[in-house]
């Protein structure tokens, strides 16, 4: 290996933040999960090049600096926990992050006991950490897959919601592994892992209901809200450490879903800040616990660790999804698609890399091939999913057609006017915002939502684009158009852009109007604005829907309504629905329809 006088600390920091970089921005655009990339890098500037050693660089600080950013991604998991959403997502994602992973972690736990030949706390413990799937890796495979809406639904929630469960299973069993080893009576045992419990919980609801109130009274300046949030995670994780270790990862874990359930509690802010904070600590960790990755332990597992993985792919995933789905309405094809994807992620690594360097400390037996069998699973489940599933999902007949829904940002009044006409015309349509009375007047209209930033991280991971194949800008503000034209670019493509400019654009000279290639294609005609059209809402004009004929063409209509109507939409002779806009090559003929915003009161 390099020594490490080589690289200087300062360089090597910055190269796993370029790293880091590289990864994220790759799987952006391959469509793969991040997580994927991150691993490939950090091996290959760890083991392989000797470039990086974690050990050397961070001394004793590595351990401390991996525990704590655990604990800010567990706690941002548990932010996500809504406890209410449990009665929402139906019977089957409840008994697939209940039953289901009871199930997988037992039938996983023995066949790590069989083949890798671990004691059975040890192979319980490991089969804690391979529970988790996650929405980190969840997300971008349905993106690519494009499964039936019921499959991604179940698929995304499962994911959301078995983060934190799947944490607090494995410090449990962690817990319960420690204190299996510091006794052979099993009161002592009992009695040591319940002190774990209580002071991890204790601590957990202290900080959760004490945090809680701060916000809910506005004890606070908004600027100070997250970076107080932050403190307190770093604080109640190291009370909880001092108090017992091992107890940390559950204080931390019950602290977010306190904060999370609590009413009159808006935890949106929050929220953003620490998926960006996560974004950063899972990018930079994964790369340095990669790196510390000893490729003897690949090699000291052998053959055997192909059993675990194909064990978890083939045995444990499928019964545990066709017994948590017994009684519900879902065919045997959606059943199929569910149980083959499963891939591990984020959490499944941070915690196997935190508990693997305490086992080490402790000197437990086969602690050292933890870590390896984790990442083997991980990337084996990421990779051959991710190029399995699709082809699978179309030979199931479980997959969209080519994606013809709308995803309209801006809820405004023009927003919601375009989205119920496209919701009448059997289209999924869903309206993003961050505006909350705009998204409450579309949930009143039966409209689906998004609140929140269309562009944030959140959206990236949680934004259900199922389905949804145009990007409609309607948020009257044309920077914010132009990024959201750019983000979603390569998810749509740029021939399905479209946005509605304000009045004022037009008024601008070249030298101040944002550049034409960055932008959607313009709604309406070249000379209709959103403003203008914001005007025919008020006026009270209507959406009026009208066949034309041979007789009645496109001339004779707009010969009837002159200045008193703006086409929206046509439909054609095969009943497919088109957006007008300034770049159209195609004309209305006899046996289409026009959709159009019209001054009905005018018209005899």
């Amino acid at each position: 290996m390099i020594e490490s006088s080589v690289i200087s600390p300062l360089l090597a920091l910055a190269g796993i933040g370029l790293l880091a970089a590289v990864a994220q921005w790759a799987a952006w655009r391959v469509r793969l999960p991040a997580i994927l990339f991150l691993l490939v890098f950090g091996i290959l500037v760890g083991p392989v090049a000797g470039l990086l050693d974690p050990d050397a660089l961070f001394g004793d600080l590595l351990f401390p600096i991996i525990s704590l950013s655990v604990a800010v991604i567990l706690f941002e998991g548990a932010l996500t926990l809504k406890l209410s959403e449990l009665k929402e997502i139906g019977s089957t994602v409840r008994n697939l992050v209940t039953i289901g992973a009871l199930i997988t972690w037992v039938i996983t736990s023995v066949i790590a006991h069989l083949a890798i030949g671990f004691d059975y706390d040890m192979a319980f413990l490991f089969g804690a950490m391979v529970v988790v799937t996650g929405p980190t890796v969840i997300v971008p495979m349905l993106r690519t897959v494009r499964p039936v809406k019921r499959v991604a639904d179940i698929l995304r929630w499962e994911g959301i919601i078995i983060d934190p469960i799947g944490a607090l299973l494995a410090v449990l069993a962690f817990d319960f592994y420690i204190a299996s080893q510091s006794s052979d009576v099993f009161i002592d045992i009992l009695a040591l892992f319940l002190k774990v419990v209580g002071i991890g919980a204790g601590v957990g609801i202290i900080f959760g209901f004490g945090l809680s109130h701060i916000l809910r009274k506005h004890w606070l300046p908004e600027y100070l809200r997250s970076p107080f949030t932050l403190l307190m995670v770093f604080v109640a994780f190291a009370l909880s450490e001092t108090m017992l270790h091992e107890s940390g990862l559950l204080a931390v874990t019950i602290f977010g879903m306190i904060v999370a359930n609590q009413r009159g509690v808006d935890v949106d802010d929050i929220l953003d800040f620490k998926e960006s904070l996560s974004l950063l600590l899972i990018s930079g960790l994964f790369i340095v616990l990669a790196a510390r990755i000893d490729l003897a332990g690949f090699v000291a597992v052998g053959w055997a660790s192909m059993l675990v993985v194909a064990g978890i792919i083939l045995i444990a995933r499928p019964i545990s999804v066709f017994v948590s789905s017994i009684g519900s309405d879902l065919s045997l094809s959606e059943k199929t698609i569910i149980a083959w994807i499963g891939p591990r992620g984020i959490v499944c690594a941070a915690v196997a890399a935190i508990f693997a360097l305490r086992l080490e400390q402790e000197g437990a037996p086969g602690a050292n091939l933890l870590v390896p069998l984790a990442f083997l699973v991980i990337i084996s489940t990421v990779v051959l999913q991710s190029l399995t599933a699709k082809p699978l999902a179309g030979f199931l007949g479980v997959r969209d057609p080519a994606p013809s829904g709308y995803l309209i940002i801006g809820g405004g009044r023009v927003g919601r006017m375009i989205a119920q006409t496209l919701a009448l015309n059997e289209v999924r349509v869903v309206i993003a915002d961050s505006d909350w009375d705009h998204i409450s007047q579309a949930r009143m209209d039966g409209i689906e939502t998004y609140f929140g930033n269309p562009i944030s991280d959140h959206a990236d991971r949680y934004l259900d684009l199922s389905g949804i194949g145009n990007l409609i800008s309607l948020s009257g503000r044309a920077n914010f158009d132009v990024l959201t034209a750019m983000h979603y670019r390569r998810e749509f493509g740029s021939e399905h852009l479209y946005e509605l400019p304000t009045s004022a654009e037009g008024k601008q000279n070249g030298k101040h109007r944002i550049g034409k290639r960055l932008r959607g294609k313009h709604l309406f005609g070249e000379d209709v604005t959103h403003n203008q059209v914001l005007g025919h809402l008020r006026d009270n004009w209507v959406t009026k829907e009208t066949g034309l004929t041979v007789e009645f063409g496109l001339e004779q209509y707009l010969e009837k309504y002159a200045d008193k109507a703006v086409i929206l939409f046509a439909i054609d002779t095969s009943d497919r629905l088109r957006l007008v806009t300034d770049a159209d090559d195609w004309r209305p003929d006899a046996g289409w329809k026009v959709i159009s915003l019209v001054d009905d009161s005018e018209v005899e």
